[in-house]
């Protein structure tokens, strides 16, 4: 029985004072062709719990897991090794089942662990302050660029082609609310990105500049004449890091003169898990900026005895006293993920994640050296970390499926990632981490040269 609370005349009174004519109206933003008219072809009414459970297991068969195979898939989510010392402290109860810490005298412990998780990613990005996480990397790259309007006034948004296209595509999605003019690209195919194009593109009007590093194509650079650039103009310089690894053997975009550095966790101490729960990073360079930042911030103090503690300080949330003034209406934070990403690095410590970066890195180069090997492959980059871009003699979507039924994951096709663009049909983003073995990499390009033959 549907549970119905409302009554015909409940909802027509409720209709009348948003000014819908009806509910159906209120669905008017999604495209007809996904409206359902019925039930969902194919799937049962109804069935038992056993049956239910007997056709998942049957579902889940079909799955090639990460470390079943020789796994070279990256952009935007990357296979680490997470000790099990992460596990096994997130699942403590009063880590587990902790939410919004609004009793600071009651959360002394959630409220610390935001707070070094702050630390953490202030350092790491080489930032002023941090906040106390997002939902993901995606979110938090729009939640940049709607901060960049705040502090700018200004409405024109200006994407580097090499940035994420599902970042791209949710700055694009979330402006049609805001009337911000986004201007995006395509990434060039080269060794380097053309920061000169880039920097063309920028004008009086434009807010912000948005810009990946290490980006979508896994190439590296100094992005310090984009930051001038966009200074001259009166711009913010957004950096988007999707690889925070990286961060352990390049400069932080802080350093290079990013005013805002956004980016995805997951990397640390959170596991692939089919694309989610993930973890979005925000961090700003100018201490200045923090009253326009997003979600919320822990602070250190003392309380009445003169004893360390620590507190929400800042909360410029809708549900909070600003409202609709608020900065964001994101309501909540990846708290869990984040614990994790704090474990995890705090079990690294600095030396740790350096030497992290520098074993990604010297596997990727072997691998970097080894397809260059497999006739009609090409590597594209001139500089990278884990992660680099090969063009192949034929569409890398199709080699990709082919490679797959041999239980090798060879990474991510650029058609995939920008469907419809021929030039970019042919390019293969490869990614390797420290849990790829250098026979993993042999595999790739023993299967690779009998694919390509």
């Amino acid at each position: 029985m549907r549970y119905l609370p409302l009554t015909d005349a409940d909802r027509g009174e409720m209709l009348n004072v948003i000014g819908a004519p009806s509910i159906d109206a209120l669905f008017a933003d999604v495209p007809d062709g996904l409206h359902l008219d019925g039930p969902i072809e194919g799937l049962p009414l109804h069935a038992s719990e056993m049956a239910v459970e007997r056709h998942m297991r049957a579902l889940s068969k079909k799955n090639l897991a990460a470390a079943d195979a020789a796994f070279f898939c990256g952009a935007g989510a990357y296979r680490h090794h997470v000790p099990a010392t992460v596990d096994h402290l997130i699942q403590r109860g009063e880590f587990l089942t902790a939410y919004t810490p609004y009793q600071p005298e009651i959360a002394q412990g959630t409220l610390q662990m935001l707070f070094e998780f702050q630390s953490q990613v202030a350092r790491l990005y080489g930032c002023a302050v941090a906040n106390a996480s997002m939902y993901d990397g995606s979110t938090a790259c729009w939640e940049a660029v709607a901060m960049a309007g705040r502090v700018t006034k200004k409405k024109r948004v200006v994407l580097s082609g090499a940035l994420h296209p599902h970042y791209a595509e949710t700055v694009r999605t979330m402006a049609k609310f805001t009337e911000d003019e986004i201007a995006g690209a395509l990434p060039s195919i080269q060794g380097a990105p053309d920061l000169e194009g880039l920097i063309a593109r920028i004008d009086d009007a434009t807010s912000c500049v948005v810009v990946q590093y290490p980006d979508i194509l896994g190439r590296v650079f100094d992005m310090t004449p984009l930051a001038e650039a966009a200074h001259a103009k009166g711009a913010l310089l957004i950096a988007v890091n999707t690889e925070p690894v990286a961060l352990g053997a390049v400069k932080s975009p802080g350093e290079m003169g990013a005013d805002i550095v956004v980016g995805e966790g997951q990397s640390l101490g959170v596991g692939l898990q089919f694309g989610g729960p993930y973890l979005g990073l925000f961090a700003v360079r100018d201490p200045k900026h923090v009253r326009q930042m997003p979600g919320r911030l822990c602070g250190e103090t003392v309380d009445a005895e003169g004893k360390r503690g620590f507190v929400l300080t800042l909360s410029t949330r809708e549900q909070h006293i600003r409202r609709e003034k608020a900065t964001s209406n994101i309501c909540t934070n990846s708290g869990l993920c984040a614990l994790a990403f704090t474990i995890h690095l705090t079990l690294l410590g600095e030396k740790g994640l350096r030497q992290l970066a520098a074993e990604n890195h010297r596997l990727a180069c072997l691998a970097a050296d080894k397809l260059a090997t497999v006739p009609g492959v090409t590597v594209l980059n001139d500089a990278f970390f884990n992660e680099f871009t090969v063009m192949l003699p034929a569409d890398a979507r199709q080699v990709v499926r082919t490679l797959a039924e041999r239980k090798v994951l060879a990474g991510v096709s650029l058609g995939r990632l920008f469907p419809g663009v021929d030039a970019l049909s042919n390019g293969l983003v490869v990614a390797v981490t420290e849990t790829t073995s250098e026979e993993d990499i042999e595999t790739l390009c023993s299967a690779l040269k009998e694919v390509l033959a």
